[in-house]
């Protein structure tokens, strides 16, 4: 079994102009995966603009693999349709929880990233000292279809050794 480095928060927390897959609107919900590991938010009926506001927590053995999201339409009597996807790699984020924190104020900024043809970022992303915790606020662009965004955030969480 690998070594565990710790636990990895990814907080759902909203859609933005998703794609309509029904006749008027969708029924969306994310699956987010990380190497073997696969969890999912529950389904937001009839809207293109859901807030979940979930929290999925990914245990991280090997940082250099990307983190994956995939937007679906949750269908009763066929496949669910898909509505985009996604990647984003956390090595960043698990560096600038290696850099010595001690007595930095709270809402320092660690590090910042621009959207780039590189990543899916919608925006600039920014990793924060906020309240003891590292934590990175990302919007996301979805590839493979005509629109939407997802509103994420992630924190870690160390575990006792």
């Amino acid at each position: 079994m690998e070594h565990l480095l710790g636990l990895l928060r990814v907080r759902v927390v909203r859609g933005t102009n998703l794609a309509v897959r029904d006749i008027r609107s969708s029924d969306p919900y994310v699956v987010v995966k990380m190497g073997k590991q696969k969890l999912k938010t529950r389904v937001v009926k009839k809207t293109v603009n859901p807030e979940w506001n979930e929290d999925l927590t990914l245990s991280v053995a090997d940082p250099s693999l990307p983190i994956k999201l995939f937007v679906y339409d949750k269908d009763t009597f066929s496949l669910d349709d898909k509505m985009g996807d996604a990647e984003f790699e956390i090595v960043p984020f698990v560096q600038a929880l290696r850099v010595g924190l001690q007595g930095v104020p709270s809402g320092t900024i660690i590090s910042r990233f621009q959207p780039s043809r590189q990543n899916c970022l919608a925006e600039e992303s920014c990793i924060v000292y906020t309240d003891g915790q590292v934590v990175q606020n990302m919007c996301i662009r979805l590839r493979n279809v005509e629109s939407g965004e997802l509103e994420l955030q992630l924190q870690w969480i160390d575990v006792p050794v």
